[in-house]
């Protein structure tokens, strides 16, 4: 057509140029507010092989389009009235994140130079096309992209699986990695087990929450390796204070959880823990940084048929309120539900 401009008089690819092996059904969307060029386009992209087309003639309307359903492929006009591809392209971004989905743009324009490229970039634009050269990069560049949509779209799956997977994990475990107790799920867990058992066997429960002083300071003055071995060592002090069936869990960085079980609430007193108190408190700790002597408070609340109902919740509060008490007086507080 010899009234066709000559930057797009060639876009009918010959054969032997084609690229071999395209994806038919590749989305792309081409966004040109030149109808002419937007039909040339599509001309050239149908013939090398790609079948799933579509077209805007603004960027609104290609978010339109996009929301409607994602592309794989934008080719968009740098320079459009009203939003230009670079701000179409930080849009695309944002619907992406959203998605889950990532769309390969590709920009078509008349500019050059390196600060050009720049701005493109960091606008999230992933390759562009010259306009002078629009017969010779249009289709090996929509292969190229072709071929990267796949590997970017099976990554992106991967990772969304990668990312399920991890956090069904989490919300699996119920052990801490550095001591091998229970933590604080298996401790809400047992707790809801225990309040059953009391409601229909009868009995007691009591839970003891362990705090440890200037743990926090101990971790900044010596690191990581002798903290881990001082939590350990605890870990190991308490498993032999207390019965073979009690729950022994840790909680965090300075605090351990003990569920027992008792035939009757008055067993759930002080004087019947004071021999954990004293084994924290007055025997130091072997460590590779010598003997380290810790304080520790502990509070306790107990339970029986009387104080139900009751939540794992209100518990561990209850014993979180207790504990400031405790540090400051230097005895193991007590407090049994339901509350007077």
């Amino acid at each position: 057509n010899k009234h066709c401009p000559a930057k797009y008089r060639a876009l009918v690819i010959p054969p032997e140029r084609a690229c071999p092996m395209p994806n038919p059904h590749l989305s792309i969307l081409v966004v040109d507010d030149a109808k002419f060029s937007s039909a040339m386009i599509g001309r050239a992209l149908s013939q090398a092989g790609y079948q799933d087309l579509r077209f805007a003639s603004s960027a609104a309307e290609a978010i339109k389009l996009l929301e409607q359903r994602p592309a794989s492929v934008l080719l968009a006009d740098w320079l459009m009235p009203e939003m230009n591809g670079l701000e179409l392209t930080v849009q695309v971004r944002q619907f992406d994140e959203m998605a889950h989905h990532y769309t390969y743009v590709i920009l078509l324009t008349g500019k050059e130079g390196e600060n050009v490229l720049g701005e493109a970039f960091d606008s999230g634009v992933d390759d562009f096309i010259s306009k002078a050269a629009m017969n010779e990069q249009l289709v090996p560049r929509v292969y190229a992209a072709d071929r990267l949509c796949n590997t970017l779209q099976r990554l992106l799956q991967e990772n969304r699986l990668l990312t399920e997977n991890i956090a069904s994990l989490e919300k699996r475990n119920l052990i801490d990695p550095l001591t091998g107790l229970g933590n604080s799920r298996y401790l809400h867990q047992k707790t809801l087990d225990s309040l059953r058992q009391v409601e229909s066997r009868g009995g007691a429960l009591c839970y003891l929450l362990i705090g440890l002083q200037d743990m926090r300071e101990l971790h900044l003055q010596y690191g990581d390796t002798f903290y881990n071995e001082l939590l350990t060592g605890v870990a190991r002090r308490l498993q032999q204070l207390v019965r073979p069936l009690d729950i022994l869990v840790r909680l965090d960085e300075s605090h351990f959880g003990l569920i027992t079980l008792l035939t009757d609430l008055h067993e759930c007193s002080p004087s019947s823990f004071k021999r954990l108190h004293d084994g924290i408190n007055l025997k130091a700790f072997k460590t590779s940084e010598g003997f380290i002597s810790l304080k520790a408070g502990i509070s306790l609340v107990g339970l029986d048929a009387k104080g139900l109902p009751c939540t794992p919740e209100q518990i561990i509060s209850h014993a979180e309120k207790l504990l400031p008490e405790s540090h400051s007086s230097g005895r193991v507080t007590a407090l049994r539900l339901p509350l007077p």
